[in-house]
């Protein structure tokens, strides 16, 4: 495991898969970081399948409505079409690159639409620049993001098992 800078800054995500370590970067998306922390300490993301996995692209997870397995609306054909019920986020686009472990905002066509969804890069996807919010960075891990099943949708998809702030998880 990476070793951890600033434990409130920095996520577990525990998959099906495996582990993996995010660090968050407050400075860049202070009101994303935000919500991403809320939720994970609301246990929204645990049970989440990753409803969208697409090869040297990335892989979508973070449909708290209808993507959390176990949830009382859970809809496989429905995952990645929810978010959660609080209201949606303003875009904190930056110049940092989506590079390979660069965790960003799902949103649809409208820049201010954000909500709970996220996605992981394989790969550089530059050409997403400045048009989605980047709120973290995989620093452990990235290997079992590799092993994410592929689809879209995806069948029996893998799921984050348990997603906590590194400062709250217990020793």
């Amino acid at each position: 495991m990476a070793e951890i800078k600033d434990p409130e800054n920095t996520l577990i995500m525990e998959t099906t898969q495996g582990e993996v370590t995010i660090e968050l970067l407050p400075d860049l998306a202070p009101g994303h970081v935000a919500r991403i922390k809320e939720l994970a300490r609301e246990g929204a993301y645990d049970g989440v399948v990753f409803h969208r996995v697409i090869e040297g692209f990335m892989a979508q997870t973070g449909d708290v409505k209808f993507g959390k397995s176990g949830g009382k609306d859970f809809n496989p054909g429905r995952a990645g079409m929810g978010g959660s019920d609080k209201p949606d986020l303003k875009a904190e686009f930056s110049n940092m690159n989506h590079a390979r472990g660069t965790c960003s905002m799902a949103r649809s066509q409208d820049p201010n639409s954000a909500n709970s969804q996220f996605f992981i890069c394989f790969d550089d996807a530059g050409f997403l620049n400045r048009q989605y919010t980047v709120w973290g960075q995989v620093t452990s891990g990235m290997d079992n993001v590799d092993k994410i099943k592929r689809g879209e949708p995806v069948p029996d998809p893998d799921k984050i098992v348990s997603m906590k702030v590194a400062a709250d998880a217990k020793a």
